[in-house]
């Protein structure tokens, strides 16, 4: 099966990237330019309010909201290991009475930072509507094979590798090559079957680049940027390319040039997999999945068996309904909930990989009586978890049938990034926001008049965004009339919604074409 990367940057404001397996999206990752993305940088902060209560301190960062910084994300100092033993987390939390887990022991707050006291953190959270950025003190840096963690002595390699024997090879490769004893290095999945000289080129760039984050922590005033996180198409490529990706199709040349030239570097016998996208048509048109990412803002999708999932956010949980709808070919209603509930399992997964949900995610499959189908749906449940990059633990399904779940929050979701709460329905619904709105359009001009049998197209639009195109887009529309030639008309409908598009399509007669 053809395993692909389309990386879609024709539009300014935005970057998309989608992995598709035989023709299937299985992974989308969105970037809007104008809203700046913090995970993965590094700054200089300074400890500006410290809350033994909650055992956390807030850090200035430089933005409008400090960010939030757990004692349990503080790497220690050698001496306050060797003065005072840390406690346990999960065993302080279940002596009180509740239960608590995290991974590393936990030292007072007061110990660990005191107010006034620079430290260098990096955002693992985004900040999410009132709160401020989620941050940690142990830094780490990806590369191609590697991930450097400069304040941790010590080897190691990714969990996600299970074969013993492999395991204990990388990491034999990874002590040859002589690592800087006072950092940390894991291997990553993608270092399985590379060259040492690989691994050697990705070791050699980590060491130079946490160098100069140093010399610049050193010489900066606080608070300040030290360290920027590489855009949605290099991190992309870095963190996801692998060598059953049987191409890179990217549909801007500037854009072709920098993913050739990062694979080169880290990568040389997979450059030319990358490869330049020259048609007219849309990029995500020409392999038909348009629809599918538009799909993913839709709070409900049908399944093929006729069933359907709901699926509905809140600021800390993520609800998903699974409903029979109009399966019900099986005489057995116990079949006829498993069947559903097995396709649903499937594409659940798949969307909250897709939509990017984080946090408490609760799923409420169709009840089933038997516990060995219970068993089944959480077996394909959990097994398609695990193709998930984020960091997921889901518990057994009850006797109700749900399944409750925790995913890494990294980013805002999908829709949060590319949304807005709508003002005509009092914030109870979501509409479109004006740029996405107007990148909307603009990829269905240019699909449509791709097609040869139409001559013209009109796109009459709520005045707001009739607006915004004329004035704001007005150089990529006459762009698009001279690529193909044919005319395009903007006008407004009067309605006070943007939800009211309408882009129609003309043959050289004047009819109206559907495309």
């Amino acid at each position: 099966m053809a395993k692909r990367m389309l990386v879609n940057v024709k539009e300014e404001e935005e970057s998309r990237v989608a992995i598709l397996d035989d023709d299937h999206l299985e992974e989308l990752y969105v970037e809007r330019h104008t809203g700046e993305q913090l995970v993965g940088n590094i700054y200089k902060g300074r400890v500006v309010n410290i809350e033994p209560a909650i055992q956390a301190c807030f850090v200035d960062i430089g933005m409008e909201k400090n960010g939030f910084l757990h004692a349990t994300d503080i790497v220690p100092t050698p001496e306050l290991k060797k003065s005072k033993p840390a406690r346990n987390a999960s065993q302080e939390g279940e002596r009180r009475g509740r239960r608590r887990v995290r991974r590393r022991d936990e030292y007072p707050i007061a110990d660990l930072v005191r107010r006034g006291q620079e430290i260098l953190v990096q955002v693992t959270k985004e900040r999410l509507g009132e709160k401020g950025p989620g941050l940690t003190h142990y830094i780490s840096l990806p590369g191609r094979y590697l991930v450097m963690v400069p304040l941790i002595p010590g080897t190691g390699v990714s969990r996600k590798i299970g074969d013993e024997e492999e395991r204990r090879m990388l990491k034999e490769i990874l002590l040859e090559l002589g690592p800087a004893k006072e950092h940390g290095f894991i291997v990553r999945t993608a270092g399985m079957e590379q060259s040492k000289r690989d691994m050697q080129r990705d070791l050699d760039y980590l060491t130079r680049l946490w160098s100069v984050i140093e010399s610049r922590a050193k010489t900066c005033s606080t608070p300040a940027l030290v360290y920027q996180e590489s855009d949605v198409v290099i991190r992309t490529i870095r963190d996801i390319f692998s060598s059953d990706i049987d191409e890179v199709i990217v549909d801007s040349e500037t854009m072709y040039t920098r993913a050739r030239e990062f694979l080169e570097v880290v990568s040389p016998r997979h450059a030319e997999r990358v490869k330049f996208y020259a048609g007219k048509a849309p990029l995500f048109h020409r392999f038909q999945i348009e629809r599918e990412v538009e799909n993913v803002y839709e709070p409900k999708l049908k399944l093929k068996t006729g069933g359907s999932i709901v699926i509905e956010q809140t600021e800390a949980l993520v609800a998903i309904d699974v409903n029979s709808g109009k399966f019900t070919d099986e005489s057995d209603p116990e079949e006829t909930a498993f069947k559903t509930n097995a396709e649903a399992a499937v594409e659940v997964a798949r969307q909250i990989r897709l939509r990017d949900l984080g946090g408490v995610i609760v799923i409420d499959f169709i009840d089933m009586r038997g516990e060995r189908n219970r068993k089944e749906i959480e077996r394909i449940l959990f097994d398609e978890l695990r193709k998930d990059r984020a960091k997921t633990r889901a518990l057994r399904m009850s006797r109700f049938c749900i399944v409750e779940m925790t995913r890494q929050r990294m980013r805002s979701s999908l829709r949060r990034a590319s949304h807005e709460p709508c003002p005509l329905c009092h914030a109870h619904g979501y509409i479109k926001n004006l740029q996405s709105q107007a990148l909307y359009v603009m990829r269905q001009l240019r699909w449509g008049l791709s097609q040869g049998h139409v001559r013209r197209a009109e796109a009459v639009l709520n005045a707001e965004v009739a607006s915004y195109l004329q004035n704001m887009k007005r150089r990529e529309l006459i762009s698009i009339e001279n690529l193909f030639g044919k005319e395009v008309r903007v006008a407004t409908n009067g309605l006070a919604s943007r939800g009211h598009l309408d882009v129609s399509f003309f043959d050289r007669n004047g009819r109206k074409v559907v495309v």
